[in-house]
């Protein structure tokens, strides 16, 4: 169950990846159901609050018409940073699902993490390395061909 998820989160990074945006795809999912999906935006958009799970976390919150988004599970396919961990706490996630951790932002286990380090009024499961590989992949490929693309 938690691979199919994961694999509608990285549908979502593929158009991301399409758009020349980081690589990231995030779904929420709720009584077995997605009820909201996003990707990153951050560059089209010129905003830098538009991460996957930002958007997602909207989305969710204008389909269920609360901004509590209880009994809710969030798929995203790379670590959530300190602005989407925070969000995630606040929104009410019941549980994370990541797939790719992020060594120089990560907020949950790379370089700090918000979900356990701290005393927060909601509590967050998470869960991580779910298609790790393929979570990986995608973004490797996008800041390869990046590189090259710089250096001409």
């Amino acid at each position: 169950m938690q691979e199919n998820f994961m694999k509608e989160a990285l549908k979502e990074a593929e158009k991301a990846y399409n758009k020349d945006e980081v690589p990231v795809g995030c779904v929420i999912v709720k009584d077995g159901k997605i009820i909201a999906r996003a990707h990153n935006l951050k560059e089209s958009k010129n905003d830098t609050t538009n991460h996957a799970e930002i958007l997602a976390i909207h989305k969710a919150s204008k389909k269920l018409q609360s901004w509590r988004l209880i009994d809710c599970d969030m798929y995203v396919t790379l670590e959530p940073c300190t602005m989407c961990a925070g969000a995630i706490i606040n929104a009410r996630i019941r549980k994370l699902y990541f797939g790719a951790k992020d060594e120089k932002t990560g907020a949950v286990g790379s370089v700090f993490n918000l979900l356990e380090d701290y005393t927060f009024n909601n509590k967050v499961d998470y869960e991580e390395g779910i298609m790790q590989k393929e979570c990986e992949d995608i973004l490797k490929k996008f800041f390869k061909e990046l590189r090259k693309r710089r250096s001409k």
